[in-house]
């Protein structure tokens, strides 16, 4: 995991607002809500029991690399964003599922 990430990841641990380089998190204390961002577009959402994934419009590598970072530290054990033939999935414990911006896991 790349240390930016690692930052990331504890800004959504404490419930904190952090910025560094492309990367962005937004902590909205009345929803309980860490909203994270990817040259300023919305990639993923986590709250109380849930995750929100999306693509931003764009799905890249660095995409799917913070969202896989987000779902190691915050996600059930095993899920991971990946890509097949040009296809974005997400690995669960009942198999792969077909990824969508807006998706929600849990």
């Amino acid at each position: 995991m790349r240390k930016i990430e690692q930052q990331m990841n504890r800004a959504i641990a404490y419930r904190a607002d952090w910025s560094s380089a492309n990367t962005r998190v937004e902590y909205e204390q009345g929803n309980c809500i860490s909203r994270v961002y990817l040259h300023g577009n919305l990639i993923a959402e986590i709250g109380e029991g849930f995750i929100t994934l999306h693509d931003g419009g764009w799905q890249s590598n660095t995409t799917k690399s913070r969202l896989n970072a987000i779902l190691e530290a915050n996600g059930i054990p095993g899920e991971r964003v990946f890509q097949k033939a040009y296809q974005w999935f997400v690995s669960q414990e009942g198999g792969p599922i077909p990824f969508f911006s807006g998706m929600t896991l849990r």
